[in-house]
């Protein structure tokens, strides 16, 4: 089998149908389509394609069946950190294709606590894109609220929960952390509180905070904020140093920020604000959150955002993931006007929802997105002692956290009839 790419400059992604080989299986990645076949006619038809069109394939053999072809997600570099030996064919930072046999499939399986997924190579799918940018013009009171987000403020909390040395689910760190977000959202004049979780043998807590909207009870709508609270050393265990900047202090002092700014603002729905525990052993805050509901409840929920890892910078220019499925395609449009409209940010877009407390509410069917800084398959310090106040960029955070805000202060206003 021959497997080839062809970098794409611009395509929209009804066009990377035209620019495949005619006949050949492709999957877009972003800026490389990658195409691959067992006939060697059909790949010599394909080059000359290319050649005609003016595209430069860069070709090469995968000692592979097509069917042998794995599209692999991940966090960080996990993936590689632990199977070294696997070849990587194409290589996208937290999208990889590797060539992976069923005798093989077993020994790559992942453990509950590492964080990838190995799955067949979609034929004739986009995984993930940029979009091209397209300016927006800022409605003025949104603007007015983006422009509160104080980065002096951030930090301040960022490294307050750096400081508790691990926020481990099953550590003290964890549970005074909690306390001191449940205490934070209490002064803001949210209705919050601890909710118990099971974490495997062990408890901790979900934090929870409500703020009632202006509507009638009867048409409010809830539109939700949420990032996990936890943090994990994989290597050196629940005990171990886990200052978890990025992952995801980052995200849960981001939560606060935004909570702050919109104590100051009514909406028409309902705002709820939830910190997880229990991300890091498999989901667990959110996983018990989403069972909780009734179908009542849940169907108040417009719209998730959740934010992992949002302050560190793997890109030359500020870029933010919007990772969501087809029923969340709404949000992720929402999210990607708002990055235009009051950011600087680079979007790109994947409708293939792996691995952050986004997942159970899309198993749901209520939609939700998460926003997760770009490459951050280059992030190699997180899951570490490494992950540490020294690499996080605030300026990448506070625009994302700008267009979370806009776009949970458009979707909980809805507008009149």
């Amino acid at each position: 089998m021959r497997l080839g790419t062809v970098r794409l400059t611009g395509e929209p992604d009804g066009d990377a149908a035209r620019v495949a080989p005619p006949g050949l299986p492709w999957t877009r990645l972003d800026d490389t389509l990658v195409y691959w076949t067992e006939d060697d006619d059909l790949w010599v038809s394909a080059a000359e394609r290319a050649r005609a069109s003016g595209l430069r394939p860069e070709e090469r053999p995968a000692p592979a069946r097509p069917a042998d072809l794995r599209l692999v997600t991940q966090v960080g570099r996990v993936f590689q950190h632990e199977h070294p030996d696997v070849p990587v064919l194409v290589d996208k930072g937290r999208y990889l294709i590797i060539a992976a046999s069923d005798a093989l499939l077993p020994r790559i399986a992942p453990r509950a606590e590492v964080c990838f997924r190995v799955e067949p190579l979609p034929a004739e799918g986009v995984v993930f894109r940029t979009l091209p940018r397209a300016e927006r013009a800022p409605v003025p009171h949104i603007e007015a609220l983006t422009g509160q987000v104080s980065g002096e403020r951030y930090l301040e909390v960022l490294g307050e929960l750096v400081a508790f040395g691990t926020r481990h689910s099953l550590s003290t760190g964890f549970g005074a952390a909690a306390a001191l977000a449940r205490d934070r959202l209490e002064e803001l004049g949210y209705i919050a509180r601890l909710a118990p979780i099971n974490v495997g043998s062990g408890r901790c807590h979900n934090v929870i905070a409500d703020r009632l909207g202006s509507g009638e009870p009867a048409v409010r709508g809830v539109v939700m904020l949420t990032a996990h609270l936890d943090s994990v050393n994989l290597a050196g265990g629940p005990s171990a140093p886990a200052p978890g900047a990025d992952d995801n202090a980052s995200g849960a002092a981001g939560l606060l920020e935004i909570a702050r700014v919109l104590a100051g603002h009514q909406t028409h729905d309902d705002i709820r604000l939830i910190l997880f525990g229990g991300e890091e052993q498999g989901l667990h805050g959110s996983t018990q959150y989403v069972a909780s509901l009734g179908p009542t409840e849940a169907a108040r929920i417009k719209a998730v955002v959740n934010m992992d890892m949002i302050a560190t910078l793997n890109t030359a220019r500020p870029t933010v993931l919007l990772e969501g499925a087809a029923l969340s395609k709404g949000l992720i449009d929402s999210l990607a006007a708002a990055a235009a409209g009051y950011t600087e940010l680079a979007v790109q877009t994947s409708l293939n929802p792996f691995n952050s407390d986004h997942v159970p509410f899309i198993d749901a069917s209520i939609p939700a997105v998460l926003t997760i800084e770009g490459s951050d398959g280059a992030n190699t310090h997180i899951h570490t002692a490494g992950d540490t106040l020294d690499h996080i960029n605030t300026d990448l955070a506070l625009d994302i956290l700008r267009m979370n805000l806009a776009t949970l202060t458009q979707a909980a206003d809805p507008p009149t009839p």
